[in-house]
Order: C-alpha cells, then structure tokens, then sequence
C-alpha cells in the first residue's frame, strides 16, 4: 500500500499565533485546540469577556503598547492568540470519511505558495462543502498567522493535507472512485464543467500553471470559460477567485 506523509493524524502540537478577530473566535470555539493566551488591545475588553471560559490567561495591553508589540491594529485587529495546533488527518483518513459522502470533492494545489492565497482558498472550501485540500510538503506554506487571517476561520473546519507526491496521491484517489480535473487557462477549447459526484480539482500556481507531471496523471484538463481582455492583456483568474469559481460550480450541480 502507498504511503504518505502525515498518514496518520498529525501529532504536531506545536504553538501557533494566530490573530485577527474571526480566525480568534474559531480557533477559541475549536475545542481540540489548547489554548495559552490571549492578548488583547484595550478597547477589545468586550470581546475578551465573551471569551473568558475558554482560556485562563487573558491580557489587556494599552493601544500603543499593543502596537509596539503586535503591529497595526489594522492587521491584527487587536486581538492574538497564542494556541497549541491540533490533530489533522492525513490522505488515507481523510479520504475514509469523505467515502461515506454521496458527493464529494478535494481541491489539490501544485505549488501554490502564497500563504494568503492559500488561506482565501480555505474559506472558498469552508463555504462550498469542501472539506479537504491536499498540497504537496515541498513547495506549500505552512500554517502561519497570516494564512489564519486569510482563512477567517475556516483553518479550523478544512483539512490541510501534505504529502510527499501529488502524484501518487492522485493515484490513491483514483483507486478511490475519484475523478481528476487538471484546471488550465491554455487551453483553447471551451470547457463543460460537468463534474463527477466524486471529484478532484488540481490548480497550479498562477504563471506556471500545474506541472506536467501532475497533468499527465489528470483525466480530463478543462478551463474556466471567460472573456479574456486582450487590449489590457488580462486573461486569467487569481488561483483563489479560479478555485471558487470551480468550487461553486460543482457545489451547484
């Protein structure tokens, strides 16, 4: 049997920070998390009292010295937490659950580095029944402070899975009844999004596009129809806005 990376839970109970006030309120409400403290700017009181069951140490800083410490308010939004990470499982679990859905899809992302675009990519699966994105180890962002902020919560809800090779990942899940869409803007034909009840959605990172290899291994290679504006040379989508355009599509179907 194949091998992945992370095939079982991750153990990693590392601290993670993790700021921002929706990214906060998740993670607090994340009952698998072990929380440390929360630090809070002054005019925030409020929130911390919502907050007070879930953590033992909370501490209030005066404006500027929430500033000095942290940054702008207006990245953080006066609130930090500092939390233990928790268990998530990897390809071969994830894909046991997902095997009891009807419908089922999984985004995989080809070195797409951009933690931020990664984190938006989250959300996209938080809202459109996306419970998994698979990366590979080398060439993904970890789960940073600013991969949270991005995500807004949903890095509590979507699994993040890396393995060793796309490659063979995309064949594990084609022994799983899964069904392998490579997205590429290239492509000349205009594409039917009709997709499978189980189903693979690959995006490569913005320029490159998805590396051969990994194309080759894709069972169908479709593009997002759109009306490219030549006088202004724009003609393609951001990897996030692509991913929720597919994401949605296959949601609706």
């Amino acid at each position: 049997m194949t091998k992945f990376i992370n095939n079982k839970s991750n153990k990693n109970q590392g601290i993670h920070t993790i700021f921002g006030l929706h990214s906060v309120k998740a993670a607090l409400q994340n009952n698998k998390r072990g929380h440390i403290e929360l630090i809070i700017s002054k005019n925030l009181i409020n929130f911390a009292k919502k907050y007070e069951s879930k953590i033992q140490k909370i501490t209030i800083l005066p404006q500027n010295e929430f500033t000095k410490r942290f940054g702008n308010e207006n990245t953080t939004q006066g609130v930090v937490l500092k939390t233990t990470d928790f268990a998530r499982p990897g390809l071969e679990e994830f894909v046991k659950a997902e095997s009891k859905k009807a419908k089922s899809v999984i985004l995989i992302l080809d070195q797409v580095t951009d933690p931020q675009n990664v984190g938006s990519i989250m959300r996209s699966c938080a809202l459109f029944d996306c419970a998994g994105i698979i990366v590979g180890k080398d060439n993904s962002p970890e789960l940073t402070s600013s991969l949270y902020k991005s995500a807004s919560g949903a890095a509590e809800i979507v699994n993040y899975i890396k393995v060793t090779n796309i490659r063979r990942a995309i064949s594990f899940l084609k022994k799983n009844n899964y069904w392998i869409y490579g997205f590429d803007s290239s492509k000349n034909k205009k594409s039917k999004l009709n997709f499978s009840q189980k189903s693979v959605l690959v995006f490569g990172s913005e320029g490159k596009g998805i590396r051969e290899l990994v194309k080759k291994e894709c069972d169908e290679i479709i593009q997002i129809n759109m009306k490219n504006n030549l006088k202004f040379e724009i003609d393609s989508l951001n990897v996030s806005n692509a991913t929720s355009i597919a994401l949605y599509q296959f949601f609706s179907t």
